[in-house]
């Protein structure tokens, strides 16, 4: 079943999450860009803060749309071995889509939360939104790195993704939510009848109004 767009995405994954809704240890933390409108629904139901968590997808070099990696605030750098040796991608290759990628994440973490840290994660709920799972290696990396704050909970919810994809996060996530896993996945936007970029200002407006006090 596909989704008419993100929005409605996150209006039907926020059904799944209904078990958390009222609760004041919950945290929706978004990947931007595209998992932001999702995020919005799954806050504004769940009736929790949102607030968005930096990751950067690795792109493989002259193929950037297939992952080999990610990094995420805090450091937190997360490798597709199988990938960087099916392909032979050098060291030297990765460490310059890093550097690149890494001034990127920092840009937009000075966008969307200028002076404001991030809310303390020790102890609570964390719900990791975004808009699909191709790969799964930018997820990987916001768990890893939000693991590092000792939450007391991590889920992974999003509105589609690949079944192996899904199932490799159940092993290092509490919990993952996926509206649709289908066998034939192919790609996240094909899942989706209207899948726009989403922009830095449809960011910052989705956040100045769900945002609240965390």
């Amino acid at each position: 079943m596909r989704f008419r767009d993100r929005a409605d995405a996150g209006r039907r994954l926020a059904v799944q999450l209904s078990q958390y809704g009222g609760r004041d240890d919950v945290i929706v933390l978004a990947l931007p860009r595209g998992g932001v409108p999702v995020g919005a629904e799954v806050a504004r139901t769940l009736d929790a803060p949102l607030d968005v968590f930096l990751v950067r997808k690795l792109g493989v070099p002259g193929h950037p749309e297939l992952a080999m990696g990610a990094i995420a605030s805090g450091g937190v750098r997360v490798l597709s071995d199988d990938i960087i040796r099916e392909l032979a991608i050098p060291p030297s290759a990765i460490e310059g889509v890093a550097a690149r990628e890494q001034v990127e994440l920092a840009r937009r973490e000075r966008l969307y939360r200028g002076e404001r840290a991030l809310p303390s994660l020790a102890q609570r709920t964390v719900i990791l939104v975004d808009d699909g799972l191709a790969t799964g290696a930018t997820m990987q990396a916001a768990v890893e790195a939000s693991r590092t704050q000792q939450p007391a909970r991590i889920v992974v919810a999003v509105p589609v993704g690949a079944p192996d994809t899904c199932e490799r996060l159940r092993q290092i996530a509490d919990e993952v939510v996926c509206v649709e896993s289908p066998a034939s996945f192919h790609a996240v936007g094909a899942w989706y009848e209207r899948f726009d970029q989403t922009t830095d200002d449809e960011v910052l407006r989705t956040l100045a109004v769900v945002r609240s006090p965390a």
